[in-house]
């Protein structure tokens, strides 16, 4: 392997010599459909490098998620539809057109009025714009919690929104009043489309005090899951069968727990 190739230019050689014949069996068996969870797996495991501070960890899983780039460029060059240069030509253009406050005359002093200029720019990038809606472009496959807040975030940018936080706190008020009724009336399919509208209140204005609800409902899990294993530990202990105490006797060790921990870092 030529020493004199930069970082990216030398990737690229690998990745092209592991799918050419005689290069490795299991590259070469690969396709777009193959590496699907392989990508879905090196952003989790990127997500949580980042969540840990760990810089060499980071560093590596980053380079995990590029290699899932380049190993799909490399499928369609051999397809000879396009290659990593094309996809980065094609960013690097996206980029430019869509800051035009950046690279033009236009201005935005503020993040929202960037965020509008870019959905603007999307607009009429489209080559049938009539066609076309504001909340295209919001994955599928996303995480209920982040698909709702993206819906929410990209039909605020063409006006449709509340105010100010007061309007999605009444909603929520609103939709948890409703789900109350339909419990207490017992039809199940109206009590999930409550629940559902709940939630989808919580996170709209999740969003309006700048709080991400994925990143704050993981936490929240975490921190459970933290302070339950430690009640566990304490039960085991003291000789105590978890499902043989009283749900007074299990919140007396949760409570003690959580007196433990009250730090700024509190568990």
């Amino acid at each position: 392997m030529n020493e004199s190739l930069t970082g990216i230019e030398k990737l690229l050689a690998v990745m092209k010599q592991l799918r050419a014949p005689g290069g490795c069996p299991w590259d070469r068996e690969q396709t777009l459909h193959s590496l699907k969870p392989c990508l879905l797996e090196e952003t989790y495991e990127l997500l949580d490098a980042i969540d840990k501070n760990d810089v060499a960890l980071h560093r590596e899983e980053l380079g995990d998620v590029l290699l899932q780039v380049v190993f799909q460029c490399a499928i369609r060059e051999e397809e000879q539809l396009f290659s990593f240069d094309d996809v980065a030509q094609t960013l690097a253009d996206k980029l430019i057109r869509r800051h035009p406050h950046v690279f033009g005359e236009a201005s935005a002093n503020t993040s929202q009025e960037v965020l509008k200029n870019w959905e603007a720019i999307k607009q009429t990038e489209k080559a049938d714009n009539q066609k076309h809606s504001a909340l295209d472009g919001v994955p599928h496959a996303l995480p209920a919690l982040l698909k709702a807040q993206r819906v929410q975030a990209k039909a605020s940018r063409v006006g449709f929104d509340w105010q100010d936080a007061s309007g999605a706190i009444e909603k929520i008020e609103e939709e948890l009043n409703e789900l109350h009724k339909a419990v207490q009336e017992g039809h199940p399919k109206e009590i999930e489309e409550e629940t559902g509208d709940l939630l989808f209140s919580v996170v709209n204005y999740c969003r309006f005090i700048h709080v991400d609800a994925e990143s704050a409902l993981s936490s929240s899990t975490q921190k459970f899951a933290r302070r339950f294993r430690e009640v566990e530990r304490l039960a085991k202990e003291r000789n105590l069968e978890m499902k043989a105490c009283t749900l007074a006797e299990l919140d007396a060790l949760w409570d003690e727990v959580k007196r433990q921990h009250e730090t700024p870092q509190a568990l």
